[in-house]
């Protein structure tokens, strides 16, 4: 998570993700995107973000082990080991990042008194996540460039989806936080803004996966960004 939240127009950049069209994607990704309203149902709720989140940590652990595998194998190349190091770095923050997401919306369920959809209960997603990891690591095994573009995709479908959803709840804009755990990360004054910087965090790691897969033109910078969103492209 970016913490310069302070310096950060919340709902510009929400406004922004809603006004800019979506990425262009793939048909693998877009058979995934329907499958997942096939199971959750096209309308946005916040078991279906939590679906989400579940999902959305799956491929940062494939490209950790990948790359850590690959560091035993390349050790003399400094410039390898350099990338292959940041890359698992980068990974296993995205994938903390991912995981507060989690529990940010259970405790928005909680909050509200929303019990987990049909779908939460453990035999469904238990089978997503053992589909979804299959997937990630066998892309990022066989085509490392395609998987982070994949990844891409998903995170810019996600960044629409939080910036959509919080414009369907204009009651959060006054709805304070009083979870010890969701401010954690930052004082936040509403539920809104909170699902904000979730958006936000998506944005972030769509701009690095792009970078990832070679594709800069892609990124899209807004004031306060995180400085470290300069990968070197390669595999």
């Amino acid at each position: 998570m970016n913490n310069n939240t302070e310096i950060i127009d919340l709902k510009k950049e929400q406004i922004s993700s809603l006004d800019r069209p979506h990425y262009k994607y793939s048909l693998m990704a877009r058979a995934f995107f329907l499958l997942m309203d096939i199971v959750t149902g096209c309308q946005i709720t916040l078991s279906k973000a939590k679906l989400i989140e579940i999902l959305a940590s799956i491929p940062y652990r494939a490209w950790e082990v990948r790359h850590y595998s690959r560091l035993t194998r390349v050790y003399r190349n400094y410039e390898k080991v350099t990338r292959s190091q940041r890359i698992v770095t980068w990974s296993r923050s995205a994938q903390d990042n991912e995981y507060w997401h989690l529990l940010v919306i259970h405790e928005k369920m909680k909050t509200d008194g929303i019990r987990d959809a049909w779908y939460l209960f453990p035999f469904v997603p238990f089978v997503m996540v053992a589909v979804y990891r299959l997937f990630a690591k066998t892309l990022a095994f066989c085509n490392i460039r395609r998987a982070y573009l994949f990844n891409a995709e998903f995170e810019d479908h996600a960044e629409h989806v939080y910036a959509q959803f919080v414009a369907n709840h204009p009651e959060w804009e006054t709805q304070p936080v009083e979870s010890d755990l969701v401010n954690e990360n930052g004082k936040f004054s509403s539920w809104a803004d909170i699902f904000r910087r979730i958006g936000l965090d998506e944005r972030d790691h769509r701009n690095h996966s792009f970078l990832l897969c070679g594709k800069p033109e892609a990124v899209v910078s807004y004031n306060g960004m995180p400085k470290d969103i300069n990968f070197p492209t390669g595999r």
